[in-house]
């Protein structure tokens, strides 16, 4: 029966980050994307986009949630 404990915190986790990117998708997070941090460059006929600051703030957030679902 262990093996099911690691499997359940497994679909746990994925449940959790399928949600965010749901919402993020959706529109729910609005402040995703609009960090300051992000980089946009805006010229005649050309955007350039990387959210710098959004992709760290996720990084950090599923680290978090990696490290409580090891223990």
């Amino acid at each position: 029966m262990e093996g099911f404990s690691g499997l359940g915190r497994l679909l746990v986790l994925l449940g959790i980050v399928l949600v965010i990117l749901g919402l993020g998708l959706w529109g729910k997070l609005p402040f995703l994307g609009r960090l300051p941090g992000d980089i946009r460059i805006q010229r005649d006929g050309f955007t350039f986009y990387f959210p710098l600051a959004s992709c760290l703030l996720l990084s950090v957030i599923v680290s978090l949630a990696l490290m409580l679902f090891r223990k």
